[in-house]
């Protein structure tokens, strides 16, 4: 990719007319488009636009699962040189209306599940409510449109002989023109829109295409992680797409099994995955084999045992993610230390790396065979990275960056876009950490989670966590500050107790003794005071991450 910004409208095109005949996406276990097949319903959308009268600079807005349509509704917008506005599946439908008004869309893209809950006179500047599964009006305010119209059946009638790849004429952009406004759904519960520009896009692009230029026409990707999130729909769907890649959208419930099971068909070329998942695969399929008591009385006393163990186990995960894959990435949350380190023992090619929304997504990376067990990374190209501290290295500091990554501001909040910059320019990401001699970042946590003690000492609670969450019968743990005791509220696995003849009124002290022996591996400053078990899993945002401003005292 030219080093120097290109237009992102331009680049797809480009791909499209490439790869023509070539499958684009493929709903996994339904129907597949072909590069033409995309295209063709993209240009359904640019003609529907301009009967509609929207113009370059409208807002779109698109609520849905992932989809193959999904796709289609978002390219469709971009390539007119429109501004689509994901929004995540998720959000309740009182947020989708405030949404769709406060980013003015004048359409609104919707699944049917979300629709059922969804009043359009809650709406009343939208002008047309498109149903995404088959691209048809459920509710049309322009006169040239009636509700159920097949839109498809537009570019029949433009397109008499077919629609070819010398039709394709997509919208030029430039370097800071609007492409997306991003609404995050993080641990702070609060919704801001992200302004992002083509230059933000097409320096993710360029830093996929220097960390992965062998991937393109015949490479394959699952899509797992929700395509309204940055960090999903910049790395498994717009690079893929834009490099004649064939997506395959998980549009079921995900689970181990059904990731496992698309992941051995597909043969992915790359695994793009939050640590959720990959702490799940470890706990459910690993980590039982490492616990039976015969592998660990062999694994003390026979020489070399732990390291054939080792490759055994990273020759059968290496198949069961489907053989062909460069690396997992990892990224969205803090991963687990000692599952990190782990995978690293084995040799297993997963690497860590660091975004936000606010930098479409990526601040961070380094490959899998060059990754530190507990960073994420060196600066991502086009980026600079520097840490608000007095010694960068060994004291903690808020991580700022710039760059061309970095977004316009907060649609329509100035408030909250002057408090996210600093007044040299740097934004400011809210995040703690330290960047070592080779320019690694590790990062410590939130800086709105960090804990202060009675005694002055800065506690991060994801350090914590990483501790608690080793613990058996620790599905996942959040640490928090109740009224100047730091107290561990654990997601409990009650089933594996059971199982292991631990009755229900036992557990809690047996949790009890356990955190009490990890405080040995804490600080006695943050030594966890207090046990709260809980039977249902926590409240979490799109990328797996805990809601942590639901659990505040």
């Amino acid at each position: 990719m030219n080093p120097q910004f290109t237009s992102v409208n331009k680049s797809f095109e480009k791909s499209f007319k490439s790869n023509w005949n070539n499958p684009a996406i493929t709903n996994y276990g339904g129907e597949t488009l072909k590069y033409s097949d995309l295209a063709a319903r993209i240009e359904a959308l640019h003609i529907t636009f301009a009967k509609c009268g929207i113009r370059p600079g409208d807002k779109i807005s698109i609520c849905s699962k992932n989809q193959a349509n999904w796709a289609v509704a978002f390219l469709g917008t971009l390539t007119y040189g429109a501004v689509p506005v994901p929004l995540l599946h998720e959000f309740k439908a009182e947020n989708v209306h405030h949404l769709v008004g406060h980013s003015g869309s004048r359409i609104l893209f919707v699944g049917e599940q979300i629709w059922n809950n969804l009043d359009p006179k809650q709406m009343p500047d939208v002008q047309m409510i498109v149903k995404v599964e088959d691209l048809k009006p459920i509710l049309s305010r322009f006169d040239n449109y009636k509700d159920g119209e097949d839109l498809m059946a537009q570019v029949g009638e433009k397109y008499p002989e077919g629609l070819k790849p010398s039709d394709l004429n997509y919208y030029e952009d430039s370097s800071e023109e609007l492409a997306i406004i991003n609404y995050t759904s993080g641990t702070s519960g609060f919704s801001k829109g992200v302004m992002l520009p083509y230059r933000s896009l097409w320096s993710n692009l360029y830093f996929a295409c220097q960390v992965f230029p062998q991937i393109g026409p015949g490479s394959t990707i699952v899509s797992m992680l929700p395509s309204a999130h940055m960090y999903g729909l910049m790395f498994e769907v717009l690079y893929q797409l834009n490099r004649g890649v064939h997506v395959y959208f998980l549009t079921r419930a995900l689970s181990p099994k059904i990731i496992l099971q698309a992941l051995a068909e597909v043969k992915p070329t790359l695994v793009i995955a939050v640590p959720l998942i990959i702490e799940k695969i470890y706990k459910g399929i690993l980590k039982p084999i490492l616990d039976k008591p015969a592998v660990k009385v062999l694994g003390k006393c026979v020489p070399g045992f732990n390291c054939l163990l080792r490759a055994i186990m990273r020759k059968k995960l290496v198949a069961a993610f489907g053989g062909q894959f460069l690396e997992v990435i990892i990224g969205g949350a803090a991963f687990n230390k000692e599952i990190e380190k782990f995978f690293h023992k084995m040799k297993f090619p997963v690497t860590v790396g660091y975004g936000m929304t606010e930098c479409a997504p990526i601040i961070t990376y380094s490959p899998w065979r060059k990754a530190k067990v507990a960073s994420s990374g060196y600066v991502a190209p086009n980026m600079e990275l520097k840490i608000d501290s007095v010694d960068p290295q060994h004291v903690p500091g808020e991580i700022l960056c710039k760059g061309a990554n970095v977004f316009q501001g907060y649609y329509n909040n100035p408030d909250a876009t002057k408090a996210s910059f600093t007044e040299d320019g740097w934004f400011r990401t809210g995040d703690m950490g330290i960047i070592d001699e080779d320019g690694y970042l590790f990062i410590n946590g939130r800086s709105k989670c960090m804990i202060l003690t009675s005694n002055g000492q800065n506690v991060y609670p994801e350090e914590i966590e990483c501790v608690i969450n080793n613990l058996p019968y620790v599905i996942d743990s959040l640490a928090i500050d109740d009224n100047g005791t730091i107290t561990s509220i654990i997601y409990a696995d009650y089933q594996k107790a059971q199982q292991d003849g631990i009755v229900r009124e036992e557990l809690q002290q047996k949790m009890e003794a356990l955190v009490a022996e990890a405080n040995k591996m804490i600080p006695s400053y943050a030594s966890v005071r207090k046990v709260e078990l809980i039977e249902e899993d926590f409240q979490r945002t799109p990328k797996k991450s805990i809601k942590r401003y639901l659990y505040q005292r």
